[in-house]
C-alpha cells in the first residue's frame, strides 16, 4: 500500500507508512499500559480517560487476551478519509479467539512530513 488515499467515498486497507505506528499503539494496549501509547513520539497524548474506557472495552468483551496481531490482520484492518484525517479501524486479535470482534479506532493527521495518531477508542463496531 502506498501513499494515504483521500477519497472519502474508499474504505482502503491501512497505509504501509502508517502500519508500524499503529502496531505500537496495539502493543501498548496489550501491555494495558496505564497510557496507551505515552511513549510513542507521533501518538497524540491519550487522555488518561480514553485509556482507561480502551482497557474497560476489553475487559468488557470477556475473559480474553489481546495479543500483537499477526501481519494478515492488515489485510482485514481500514483506513477512511474524513476531510482532514483518516480514520483508521485495525482488528484486534486474542490468544482465545484470534481475530476478535473489537477494533481500535485511531485518527491519523498529517503533521509536518509525517502524521499524528490520536487514538479515539476500542469498541466493537
Amino acid at each position: 500500500m502506498g501513499d494515504p488515499v483521500k477519497d472519502a467515498s474508499l474504505e482502503v486497507p491501512i497505509p504501509e507508512v502508517w502500519r508500524q505506528a499503529l502496531k505500537a499503539v496495539v502493543d501498548s494496549l496489550v501491555r494495558r499500559d496505564a497510557v496507551i501509547g505515552a511513549a510513542l513520539p507521533s501518538v497524540e497524548p491519550v487522555p488518561p480517560e480514553i485509556s482507561q474506557q480502551c482497557l474497560q472495552a476489553v475487559d468488557d468483551y470477556g475473559a480474553v487476551t489481546l495479543i500483537t496481531p499477526p501481519d494478515e490482520s492488515w489485510n482485514t484492518s481500514v483506513a477512511l478519509w474524513y476531510g482532514d484525517h483518516w480514520r483508521c479501524l485495525v482488528d484486534l486479535w486474542t490468544e482465545e479467539e484470534g481475530r476478535s470482534d473489537l477494533v481500535l479506532d485511531v485518527h491519523v493527521f498529517e503533521h509536518g512530513p509525517g502524521y499524528r495518531y490520536r487514538v479515539h477508542l476500542v469498541y466493537v463496531p
